[in-house]
C-alpha cells in the first residue's frame, strides 16, 4: 500500500480526492461531439478519476458508461460521487489498467480518456487497447496534453518531475505519428492552446466547488500534520508559468 512518504502525483490526487484534465467541461464536450456521443449506448471512460466525467455523462445522454481506473481510491471516490448525484443506475465504475481493459473486444460504442496516456509508458499498447475494446464503427476519443512549442531539455526535465512518474509530455508530432499508426479511419487532430488563468477557472468548476473544499482541506490537513511530504506536495504542485505557456492539448479522435 502506498504511504503519504512515497506518494507520487496521481497518488496524492487520489488520497486528496482531486483529479483534472485540460480545457475542462469545454474540451470534454467537444471531445465527445467528435465521439458522436448521440449515437452511442454505451461507453467506456478510461482513467475516470474521481468519476466527475462518467456521471456527467450519464446525466446528459441517455447511455450506459463503465468508468474504469488503475486506482482503488479513485474507484471510490466515484462511486460516492454516483451516491451523491443519484445517478448510479446508469454508470458503473471497475479498477482495470489501460494495458489491459478486461472487457471483450468490439463492446463499447466510445471509448474515450482524458489526460491518462500521459502517464502511462506504453502508449502504442495502451491505444491498441482502447481500439481493441471498441465496436466496428464506433469512436476511440483521447485528450491529451501535449508540447505546442519544442521544450529545452531543462523544461521538459522540469515538467516530467512535477508529474513524478519518469513519463514526459509528448511533442504534437509525436502524437500525430501515434494516431496515424492507430489504425481508426476518420482521425481527427484538434490541438489548444493551455490558458493558465482559465485553467485555474476549469478546474474549480470541473470538481465542483464542494468537492474541491473537502480536497483541499484533505491537502492542507496532510500537509500539516506529515512534514516528510510537504516538499513533495510544492514540488508537484508547483506549475511555473513558462512551462504553462508552452503546453496545450491535443484531442485526438477517430472511428473504427
Amino acid at each position: 500500500m502506498t504511504t503519504t512518504r512515497n506518494m507520487n502525483y496521481l497518488d496524492f490526487q487520489a488520497y486528496v480526492g482531486v483529479t483534472k484534465h485540460n480545457g475542462g467541461f469545454e474540451a470534454t464536450n467537444e471531445l465527445l461531439s467528435l465521439c458522436h456521443i448521440d449515437d452511442a449506448h454505451e461507453i467506456l471512460n478510461v482513467g475516470c478519476g474521481i468519476g466527475i466525467g462518467s456521471v456527467y455523462i450519464a446525466k446528459k445522454c441517455n447511455c450506459h458508461v463503465m468508468g474504469v481506473d488503475i486506482s482503488e481510491k479513485m474507484i471510490e471516490w466515484s462511486r460516492q460521487r454516483a451516491r451523491e448525484e443519484r445517478i448510479e443506475d446508469k454508470v458503473e465504475f471497475r479498477v482495470a489498467n489501460v494495458l489491459e481493459l478486461p472487457f471483450e473486444a468490439e463492446r463499447f460504442d466510445i471509448v474515450f480518456c482524458e489526460s491518462v496516456l500521459a502517464f502511462v509508458e506504453d502508449k502504442p499498447c495502451a491505444i491498441r487497447e482502447c481500439v481493441r475494446v471498441a465496436k466496428a464503427g464506433g469512436y476511440v476519443g483521447l485528450n491529451e496534453t501535449i508540447w505546442i512549442t519544442e521544450a529545452s531539455p531543462e523544461l521538459a526535465a522540469r515538467a516530467q518531475h512535477s508529474l513524478g512518474l519518469g513519463v514526459g509530455i509528448l511533442s504534437v508530432e509525436t502524437w500525430q505519428t501515434l494516431w496515424e499508426g492507430s489504425g481508426l479511419q476518420d482521425r481527427v487532430v484538434r490541438i489548444h492552446q493551455i490558458d493558465p488563468r482559465r485553467e485555474v477557472k476549469d478546474r474549480i468548476q470541473w470538481i465542483g466547488w464542494r468537492w474541491a473544499v473537502r480536497a483541499w482541506g484533505r491537502l492542507l490537513r496532510l500537509y500539516i500534520t506529515n512534514p516528510a511530504v510537504r516538499q513533495p506536495i510544492k514540488e508537484m504542485f508547483d506549475a511555473p508559468l513558462d512551462v504553462m505557456q508552452q503546453m496545450g492539448y491535443g484531442l485526438f479522435v477517430g472511428r473504427k
